[in-house]
């Protein structure tokens, strides 16, 4: 019994010294984290080399764990180069879907780790993530403010009056009844003047706050809604859960990796043939069609609208605060004037409504639509037309779209999320002043445009494939890397694929692949690519370059 008691007693001992070990490393891990983040603040980086560093450092963690988890068990003895997965990585973090291995080679495990990049890659996500650390340096701030004007922290308690005597100015104290000799009027109204800044700054930061919270709860609840409804219709409609069955694929990872890949505009799709096999599936594609607008070009009216429900009943100051002052003072690119807003939707359906129009007229009775019905090519049309910008999933080879639809398609993955036409307004346009300043500056005066880069791009990878434009012209044309390039700037990914039919020089080993045409290409070539997947994905960065190039 002693030896019972003194075992019970050393396991208690035991226990409370590794309480207070992990309670001792936890906090020194949080103070780690803080330090991380102040200097973080205080030291203020370029947000591109941020940026910059997070995908990069994001892509290259995704190609370890890709790395070293085992990819699916299938017929053939088929592994993945350690540049297919880290081009793999990099597409999934930038949201790209561009492919050079098809997508059922990866196990369950590689897909929920793809499924996490994709999330933590998202353009919504990481605008998230620099609210939070603009709402620390507001906070770091206030408190700044509060600590060198504390005697006006509670001005409640104190009663100006409106009378200047001799240059002096008395300050009734409502605790007190003795009179107090202060500084001169102008050093109080400056004084007065700061605590107006701060209870400003401290709107700013509470409204900052709001938005946090509003951006996560539209993040959550449009994905989760979206994952629900697919899981229901794939156990309610036996053709779509036929596919997933036959294909192995478990249906919540199947369900969780397509929501998630469209919502965040990157394109990936579980199977080898994207979305071609659920081309009749219409209501899979009704579902998704909302996830890609939602996720990328109606963003900001969406936001701008879920904004002004919550201020008809909670947080009316912080949401009419939001409201009114937009990007500029918020400083959230997302969250645009109501103007804007009103005509970005506008642009959006516009565009839409063209290309569904120049479809059905070029391709209604295409091969890629063949056995569908008038509903059904319908939608498939309207879903087609919606992932140009900027998702990429596709139900129909576009490589046999008409070349029309091709260079239609090029311009719309060109064009931004928010790309909206804005009648011109007197006082829109740039003064010779700004002109002439931006002039001035000589880094911007050496950045090119974005279409100049695109440029660079395509002769660098005609270089690179210059052989193979000799030898496999059908294949490899000029077009078809145009499109491959183009949309991975877009982070688009469509792609016109490769064909063994279409070889001058048919190869007895050649196997048709459900690949991209990036797949093809050699290992300079894929090289290239990431680094416009890369460059793609921080555009926004460079939306004003080549401004010191004049054209008359």
């Amino acid at each position: 019994m002693k030896t019972l008691t003194s075992f019970i007693k050393m396991l208690q001992d035991i226990c409370s010294a590794s309480c207070q070990k992990a309670a001792s490393i936890s906090k020194s891990g949080s103070s780690l984290m803080a330090c991380c983040g102040r200097f973080i603040l205080r030291s203020s980086p370029n947000p591109l080399w941020v940026q910059i560093f997070y995908f990069t450092s994001l892509s290259l963690m995704g190609y370890g764990v890709l790395k070293a988890l085992h990819p699916r068990k299938t017929g053939s003895d088929f592994t993945p180069t350690s540049l297919d997965i880290f081009f793999t990585s990099v597409s999934a973090t930038t949201v790209s879907s561009m492919s050079t291995v098809e997508m059922e080679v990866f196990s369950n495990s590689q897909l929920i780790m793809m499924t996490i990049l994709m999330f933590i890659g998202g353009e919504i996500f990481t605008s998230m993530v620099g609210l939070c650390f603009f709402r620390f340096k507001l906070k770091t701030e206030l408190h700044k403010l509060a600590a060198s004007h504390s005697r006006l922290s509670c001005p409640n308690q104190m009663i100006l009056d409106q009378v200047e005597l001799g240059g002096m100015v008395t300050i009734t104290n409502t605790n007190s009844d003795s009179s107090h000799s202060l500084p001169k009027f102008n050093e109080i109204e400056h004084e007065s003047h700061d605590y107006l800044s701060a209870s400003n700054k401290n709107l700013r930061y509470l409204s900052m706050k709001c938005l946090g919270f509003v951006v996560l709860a539209y993040l959550l609840v449009v994905q989760l809604i979206g994952v629900i409804g697919i899981s229901l219709y794939l156990d309610l409609i036996h053709s779509a859960k036929e596919v997933i069955q036959k294909k192995g694929l478990n249906k919540v990872t199947f369900s969780v990796f397509t929501v998630v890949s469209t919502f965040a505009s990157c394109g990936f799709v579980p199977t080898n043939e994207n979305m071609v096999v659920f081309g009749k599936n219409s209501g899979l594609l009704l579902m998704l069609i909302p996830q890609i607008l939602l996720g990328n070009t109606l963003f900001p009216p969406c936001l701008r609208f879920g904004i002004w429900v919550l201020g008809k009943f909670h947080k009316k100051k912080e949401c009419e605060y939001l409201l009114k002052n937009s990007t500029q003072e918020v400083g959230y690119k997302h969250l645009l004037p109501k103007q804007h807003s009103v005509f970005l939707v506008g642009t959006v359906f516009g565009f839409i409504v063209v290309q569904v129009l120049v479809f059905c007229l070029m391709d209604w009775d295409s091969e890629g639509l063949k056995g569908m019905n008038e509903y059904q090519k319908f939608i498939g049309v309207l879903f087609q037309s919606v992932n140009s910008r900027h998702t990429g999933e596709t139900i129909v080879d576009i490589s046999i779209l008409s070349q029309a639809i091709l260079v239609l398609f090029v311009v719309m993955m060109y064009l931004p999320p928010y790309t909206s036409f804005i009648p011109m307004k007197d006082g829109m346009q740039d003064s010779d002043e700004k002109i002439q300043k931006r002039r001035g500056k000589v880094v911007e005066n050496l950045i090119f445009s974005q279409l100049s880069y695109l440029v660079i791009f395509i002769i660098l990878v005609c270089i690179t494939e210059r052989k193979k434009l000799k030898e496999d012209p059908l294949n490899f044309n000029v077009l078809n890397i145009v499109v491959e390039v183009v949309s991975a700037y877009g982070n688009v990914g469509f792609t016109t694929g490769y064909s063994c039919e279409r070889q001058l020089h048919r190869e007895a080993n050649c196997l048709n692949k459900s690949i991209g045409f990036v797949g093809k290409w050699s290992d300079k070539g894929k090289i290239i690519l990431i680094f416009v997947m890369l460059f793609g994905r921080l555009k926004k960065f460079n939306m004003d370059g080549g401004k010191a190039w004049k054209l008359l």
